[in-house]
This record gives C-alpha cells, structure tokens and sequence, in this order.
C-alpha cells in the first residue's frame, strides 16, 4: 500500500463500537500507524488518579500535564501498547477505575489542547490512522477520510463486558450499560469538543456487523480514495 498517496484517516463514535480493534487493523493492512487518542487521554487519567490531581484545580492540572508524556510502542507481537512516561500502562487503563473517570478528565479543556496538540505532531507526516472522540471535527477536520462508527447500546455493553473479562476482571452488565450511558451523556454534552459526527463522515452501524466486515468498508474506502486523482 506504499505507492498509495498518504493520508489521514479519522474515526470516531461512541465507546465499545469497535473503532480501536478497527482502527488497528486497518493501520496494520494499510502500512499506516495508529494512534489510539483514546489511550491517550486514559494515560493521563490514569496520572491524574495516581498522582492525586484535583479536577478543580487548575495548576494542578497544568503542572501535570507538563510532566506527561504519552508514546505508543508496538510489542513483539505487533500489537501497539500505550506508555505513559516511558511505562507500559496498556492493562492498566484498561480497567474499571479508568473508565468510571475518563470522561471527566477529558472534558477539560487544558487536558484536550495538551492532547490534540500532541496528536497533531504525531499526525504531521500523514500515513496514519486515528480513532477517538472528536478526530474528525477537531484533531484533523481536514482528513482525508473520516468515518463515524455507533452501535445498539446492550450490544456495545456486552463487548466492553468481554473485554473486561479477557482483563481478568468481571463487572455486571447493568454496571457496564450505566457507564456506557453516562460517557455517553458526558462526551456528546461536554462544552470541550464534544463527540458529534463530522458532515462528511461515512457512518458505520456495528451493531449487526463483525470486525472484519468493519476493516473491510474501511479498507475498501482508503483504497478507493487513495486511488483518486488529486
């Protein structure tokens, strides 16, 4: 796919839609990197818990953000984990504790400048693909391609449940379907780019689909768009 024009490809959507393990392996067909701006902003949720950072308190939160730096490293079996200050914490951010304050941290507007402008800089030389909230209205409204991924709400609670489970952790379905609904509630009302479908997204229900068929469209559309004249 190297001959290909380089391009950015964006997707965002709601949490458990599949927009990671998609994003993944569409990097891995396409030669491209990826970058889990999601991951991104569990780190620094993850510093903030560790550290005792207050919400509420802006020096805080500028002074911890000067001290987080965030790098993606892909591990012997290629998979990319996420480091937070030269530390693996992929399981780590992972876990419950995380996904019950993530939404919070991400609401505000210093930890999302200090992240997007991270993101740019990873973005600059193209070639790579970017899954999150708001990549396509706010990161890069210019990419080349964007698509916007949603599923049923049970559905996407019981593929957060499995993916707790395969980290050793067993959580109620109500529980999962509760924190579903309220990181739903926080990112699409949030003041700070809030989640919301770019105009010229492609949109993608994965409600009724597997992973593959999910890669697939997305493949089918970066190859279609990369064989485009300019």
């Amino acid at each position: 796919m190297s001959t290909f024009k380089k391009m950015v490809i964006a997707i965002d959507g709601y949490s458990a839609c599949g927009k990671s393990t998609t994003a993944k392996e569409v990097a891995r067909i396409l030669g491209y990197r990826y970058i889990d701006s999601g991951a991104m902003y569990r780190a620094v949720t993850l510093y903030f818990l560790d550290n005792h950072v207050s919400l509420s308190n802006p020096r805080d939160i500028t002074k911890a953000l000067s001290q987080i730096h965030i790098s993606f490293k892909v591990n012997s079996k290629g998979i990319s984990e996420t480091y937070l200050n030269n530390l693996n914490v992929e399981k780590e951010i992972r876990k419950m504790r995380i996904s019950e304050k993530v939404s919070p941290v991400s609401a505000i507007k210093d930890v999302r400048v200090a992240m997007v402008e991270q993101q740019r800089r990873m973005g600059k030389e193209k070639a790579i693909v970017m899954d999150g909230r708001d990549i396509g209205t706010v990161v890069f409204p210019n990419a080349e391609l964007k698509f916007f991924m949603t599923a049923d709400m049970v559905v996407r609670a019981i593929r957060r449940q499995k993916e707790l489970l395969e980290n050793d952790r067993l959580v109620d379905l109500d529980e999962v379907i509760e924190n579903i609904a309220q990181r739903d509630k926080i990112d699409t009302t949030r003041k700070e780019s809030p989640l919301r479908q770019a105009a010229d997204a492609i949109v993608i229900d994965t409600t009724h689909i597997t992973v593959d068929e999910q890669v697939d469209e997305v493949v089918r559309q970066a190859v279609s768009k990369a064989l485009k004249p300019s």
